[in-house]
């Protein structure tokens, strides 16, 4: 039976830097260290952990930001599944735990970055928890030697979660298609791989730059898309 779980203890933190190796296949120089489970842990960040009975099999890791004018925020650093636990639920499921410790703690905002080719992310932040993106970050974290990011500028969009406000409902009037087999591009023709991320680095610069934001995303057999409409600073 699966379940999720606040961590807090020192092997649990181990796990979850075992979990990082596993799923990504980091190198020990790009790992999340313990250190950093255990200060998030007592600085007012969290970590949870989703079992399939006493086996972690996924994880999330946020810390405390501050934000102009003392503003506190939760910025969640990293969640991961392992492979043969994804399409599950687990990601919204550990989601929603962090949304539930935030309002009791009255944090009315969490932030995350994700990769904008990643549409699986892309739906599930964006329709599925309602987020929000104003922001595009190029080359984030530099190259990494993770299989997953088969050599290519680790882009990222800011997913911004209102956790007590619904997002509104607004007709889109900008549209940011990317083609359903990026995935597999990624490895088989990295070439076009990077001309599409380029091709969307532009348009959401573009638009983020007229006060466009990106407030729903669509999902067909050909395309993800991202819909975009003017938006308004909470």
């Amino acid at each position: 039976m699966m379940e999720i779980r606040r961590l807090s203890e020192l092997n649990q933190f181990i796990e979850a830097v075992q979990l990082q190796q596993d799923i990504w296949g980091f190198t020990d120089r790009e790992l999340l260290p313990v250190r950093l489970f255990v200060v998030a842990n007592k600085v007012g960040g969290h970590a949870f952990g989703a079992y399939d009975g006493n086996r972690m099999i996924a994880f999330l890791l946020a810390i405390p930001g501050l934000k102009e004018g003392c503003r506190g925020y939760l910025h969640s650093h990293m969640m991961g599944v392992l492979p043969d636990y994804q399409n599950l639920g687990l990601g919204r499921t550990l989601k929603l735990a962090q949304r539930e410790d935030a309002l009791k703690r009255q944090i009315p905002l969490i932030e995350w970055t994700f990769d904008p080719l990643e549409l699986k992310n892309a739906y599930l932040n964006i329709e599925k928890l309602g987020a929000i993106v104003r922001r595009y970050l190029f080359n984030n974290y530099g190259t990494t030697t993770s299989h997953l990011h088969s050599g290519l500028p680790t882009d990222r969009v800011v997913a911004e979660w209102w956790v007590a406000e619904p997002r509104r409902e607004i007709p889109a009037e900008a549209r940011i298609p990317i083609p359903a087999n990026i995935g597999e591009l990624r490895h088989t023709d990295p070439a076009a791989a990077r001309a599409i991320q380029l091709r969307a680095s532009e348009q959401f610069t573009e638009y983020f730059g007229k006060g466009l934001a990106v407030v729903g995303f669509e999902r067909s057999s050909d395309a993800g898309t991202y819909l975009l409409a003017p938006w308004h600073s909470q």
